[in-house]
Parts: C-alpha cells; sequence; structure tokens
C-alpha cells in the first residue's frame, strides 16, 4: 500500500510542478511541451485510481491529437509574447481566486466521498469494467448534457470552419462544374503546319 501512496504523490507532484511552470514559462513551445508532461502525469494518477478508459483516452485524444495542433498553432504563428504578458498581472487576482475556488471544491469532494489516504475508492471486483459503467452513466442519467455538448462542439466546428474560410484574389480556385461542362474544342485546338526543311 505504501507503494501506491508513494506513486500517487510523485505523479501528484509531477503533474502540479509541470502545471505551474507551463503557466510561468515564457516560451510557448515549452509551455505546450510540460502541458504534454502534466497530461501523463494526470493519466497515471487516473490508472493509480482504477480508470483506465479515461487515462487512455487522455492520452489518446489530448496528447496525440489537440497538443499535436497546439504545437504546430503555436510553431506556424509569430506569436508577439509582450502582448501575451501585458494582461498577466492585471488577471492574477482573478486567476488565484479561481483557482482557490477550485482547490476548496477538490477538498470539499474528497471529504464528501471519504476516499482513503490516496484518494483511491475502494478495490473492484476482477471482472469489472469502468469504461462500461462510465457509458452506462453517461448514456442514462447525463444523456441530455452528453447531446447538449455534442451540439456545441458542432456549433464550434462550424464557427471555426465559416471563420477561416476566406477567398483571396491571388489564389486560384477550381470550380468542379465549369471542369465538367468543358468540350474538347476548348481545351485542344489543332494547328496546321508545314514540314520544316533541313
Amino acid at each position: 500500500m505504501w507503494i501506491e501512496t508513494l506513486i500517487f504523490y510523485f505523479f501528484a507532484a509531477v503533474t502540479v510542478g509541470s502545471a505551474l511552470a507551463m503557466i510561468t514559462v515564457r516560451n510557448p513551445v515549452h509551455a505546450a511541451l510540460l502541458l504534454v508532461l502534466t497530461f501523463f502525469a494526470s493519466a497515471f494518477i487516473w490508472m493509480l485510481l482504477e480508470a483506465e478508459f479515461l487515462a487512455i483516452a487522455l492520452v489518446l485524444v489530448y496528447v496525440g491529437a489537440v497538443m499535436v495542433l497546439f504545437l504546430f498553432v503555436v510553431m506556424m504563428l509569430d506569436i508577439n509574447l509582450a502582448v501575451l504578458r501585458e494582461g498577466f498581472v492585471r488577471f492574477l487576482p482573478v486567476g488565484a481566486a479561481l483557482a482557490l475556488t477550485l482547490f476548496g471544491m477538490v477538498v470539499y469532494a474528497y471529504r464528501k466521498a471519504g476516499l482513503d489516504a490516496i484518494g483511491a475508492p475502494a478495490s473492484k471486483p476482477a471482472d469489472y469494467s469502468n469504461t462500461e459503467a462510465l457509458g452506462q452513466v453517461l448514456y442514462t442519467d447525463y444523456v441530455f448534457a452528453f447531446e447538449v455538448a455534442a451540439v456545441i462542439l458542432l456549433v464550434a466546428i462550424v464557427a471555426a470552419i465559416s471563420l477561416t474560410l476566406r477567398r483571396r484574389g491571388d489564389t486560384k480556385y477550381q470550380n468542379p462544374s465549369e471542369q465538367i461542362r468543358v468540350k474538347k474544342a476548348d481545351r485542344l485546338r489543332v494547328i496546321k503546319m508545314e514540314a520544316e526543311k533541313r
């Protein structure tokens, strides 16, 4: 049991440390990589809590897809770091208040659930599937919230596509209807020439 406690505190320290370093580091690429480390440490904590599906989903979805996208965006854009740092001190009290509120909610949930020393729930039987339990809860008790979240994500995708879809005058676009209507006479012209003599 003490080994699990030691592993939990190690990954908890890595999670908190990398998260703090992520919001204080100046280089945005380093911040994205520190966020990847935070996700990995969180996934290990979820594995200790016997939430294997959530741990694998965190690694595959966030580290494998979202963070790669973040890194591409950060490296492709010319980000002005001075502008990003201007509002940091101004919004620091609001951020600190939100962090303390979130910490209080976690402590309240921890005490309400009656968890043991490392925060792990009671051990489940060998045939227990947390993926099945998560699916049953998600698609029965919270099906309306799940569908609302899906609609919001769909609206966000459509909005992102519509905001980035711009017509430029210096770019050539293909028109499939004009390509289908084309005839041989429009593309091919036969010119008769006399043969050259050498």
